[in-house]
């Protein structure tokens, strides 16, 4: 059942031979959990969670093995109603995401239900002639009898082949999903080396990782139209990386909050921020944040190139 004869002690590792692969989409509003579920899906994380809306902007890929069938976990930007350049170019990648994949998740939050952005993914949802798998998120929040017939309401509303009701912050409910996602992938050959859980460069990542750190911390004082750029990568001697990052933002007064008094805001986002890459990178990590002001910076189409987004003209 294998695809390679030689078992010998330099042979490369064991391959199935009915290994299967494909892309899964997982579309919803902002904070519906699309990335909290795909960090449980994968089992490491992959891609920033916040408590602030929009977080995720870029078509993130997480990369989970389930048996002989590899999944590749996209993570799309929050869908919502835009509103600026930067909006559009998000809600934009998201569909694009959708269309492309081989199976599409509508994710929900199970306590807010249908409210009107629910209402017009559902009502743009038969456009994307892919199988569609409903997940109701966020379970243990909410009365059995409520997710019943939240189920029911929206299955009326639009057609879903399987109903998942899930809690990705505690992993109810997962391992079932990612079994199914598993079974609807398409016979091929493994994308990915199967021990890789993204396709993320580590830059960008680590980026993202100091921009989760900035919400986190300045959750209500900070618009989320910020951005960090990894400027230096550089591996020492010891084999520790020192890496410089540079944090945007569009206004003077916006840097004075990132900085905070004597410097003190920036420093605790530079500690919990290398804590967390030092352990996706597995080595000792010396990281130095620089911000700077770079007005209009949602307005300039490098920027966009940089985050993998079209850049919308208009």
């Amino acid at each position: 059942m294998t695809a390679n004869d030689d078992n010998g002690p330099d042979a490369p590792a064991l391959i199935p031979a009915d290994t299967r692969a494909g892309f899964v989409a997982l579309i919803g509003v902002p904070n519906a959990g699309k990335s909290t579920l795909v960090n449980a899906i994968v089992g490491a994380k992959v891609t920033i969670v916040s408590r602030k809306v929009q977080t995720t902007r870029t078509l993130v890929r997480g990369i989970a093995m389930e048996g002989s069938a590899q999944l590749i976990l996209v993570d799309t930007p929050g869908i919502f109603a835009p509103k600026r350049r930067l909006d559009r170019a998000m809600v934009h990648s998201a569909w694009s995401g959708a269309a492309d994949a081989d199976a599409l998740c509508l994710l929900i939050d199970a306590r807010k239900g249908i409210d009107d952005e629910v209402e017009a993914i559902l009502a743009r949802l038969p456009e994307v002639k892919r199988p569609k798998i409903l997940v109701l998120n966020k379970i243990d929040l909410i009365a059995r009898e409520k997710l019943l017939e939240l189920a029911q309401a929206v299955n009326a509303k639009a057609p879903f082949e399987d109903t998942f009701m899930i809690s990705a912050l505690n992993g109810d409910g997962v391992a079932d999903l990612r079994k199914a996602l598993a079974a609807r992938m398409p016979p091929s050959p493994w994308l990915y080396p199967e021990d890789q859980v993204s396709d993320a460069p580590i830059r960008m990542l680590a980026a993202e990782i100091t921009r989760e750190k900035i919400y986190d911390r300045l959750h209500e004082e900070l618009p989320y139209r910020s951005t960090v750029e990894t400027d230096q990568w550089q591996i020492k001697t010891d084999g520790s990386v020192r890496i410089e990052q540079t944090i945007f933002v569009e206004r003077e007064s916006q840097r004075s909050i990132v900085l905070g008094k004597d410097g003190q805001t920036i420093k605790a986002i530079g500690q919990a921020a290398r804590r967390e890459i030092a352990e996706v990178a597995e080595t000792k990590v010396h990281l130095f944040l620089h911000v700077k002001v770079r007005e209009n910076w949602a307005d300039d189409p490098a920027r966009y190139r940089e985050m993998g987004l079209e850049f919308p003209r208009g």
